[in-house]
């Protein structure tokens, strides 16, 4: 048995609806009603996804009614975890900055703090040296968890190398997935119709104190990261 589809619910009570599917209500409450569909095209495969505020899980019809709640269960506690993945509380993220310095930077940068902002429409991260804060762009939620994971490990770079030199970009060569991140968030700017280099100079300052200003998509050799305060 395979799973097409991942994401994470605490247990979910099947209810018979009619028809030829049913209706799952997590037990919880706190993840979306679930629809679940029958077919007999399926034989081993399992998926699931998201449908506005419901979650549809799809399922092979041989299915016995303990398989579909076993499945049901699986499918949605996965697609709640990658939920969470994506769109991290700040206390989770903060966590999950340390552990990337851990893990890539050899725990040389330690951040204070990881917040998320509404204010930063044109780049994708920034962070304050001084303080060791970092600072991530509302625009990031709800993307794949490896895009989030390199801005943050760009912005945990700027603490310790606050250019876009070469010993910055050395220390994101062990994040193996540096360049389709960065090629990722250039294709979202492009099709914004942003360009992060020209409307940088619009940006409002920050405060004093040494924040460096990234735009994560940056290409190599563009040059230095800039610096207020």
């Amino acid at each position: 048995m395979r799973a097409d589809q991942a994401g994470p619910a605490d247990g979910a009570v099947v209810t018979v609806t009619g028809g030829a599917g049913r209706s799952v209500e997590p037990s919880t409450g706190a993840s979306p009603p679930v629809d679940v569909r029958r077919s007999r095209r399926r034989s081993r495969t399992v998926s699931a996804y998201r449908d506005g505020e419901r979650t549809v899980v799809l399922i092979p019809a041989r299915f016995s009614r303990a398989e579909e709640r076993e499945w049901v269960e699986r499918m949605v506690s996965r697609l709640d975890a990658a939920d969470r993945r994506r769109n991290p509380a700040e206390d989770d993220l903060l966590e999950r900055a340390r552990e990337l310095s851990r893990r890539h930077l050899d725990d040389l940068a330690r951040p204070a703090s990881v917040t998320w902002v509404d204010n930063q429409q044109h780049r994708w991260g920034s962070c304050t040296p001084a303080d060791a804060s970092i600072r991530l762009s509302t625009r990031l939620q709800g993307l794949p968890g490896w895009v989030l994971d390199y801005v943050l490990l760009h912005e945990l770079a700027h603490l310790l190398v606050p250019t876009h030199s070469r010993s910055f970009w050395q220390l994101l060569e062990s994040y193996p997935r540096t360049e389709r991140a960065r090629g990722f968030l250039a294709g979202l700017d492009h099709v914004a119709g942003r360009d992060p280099e020209a409307e940088a100079d619009d940006a409002p300052e920050e405060p004093a104190g040494g924040t460096v200003r990234s735009d994560a998509d940056d290409a190599v050799g563009r040059g230095p990261a800039r610096s207020t305060g």
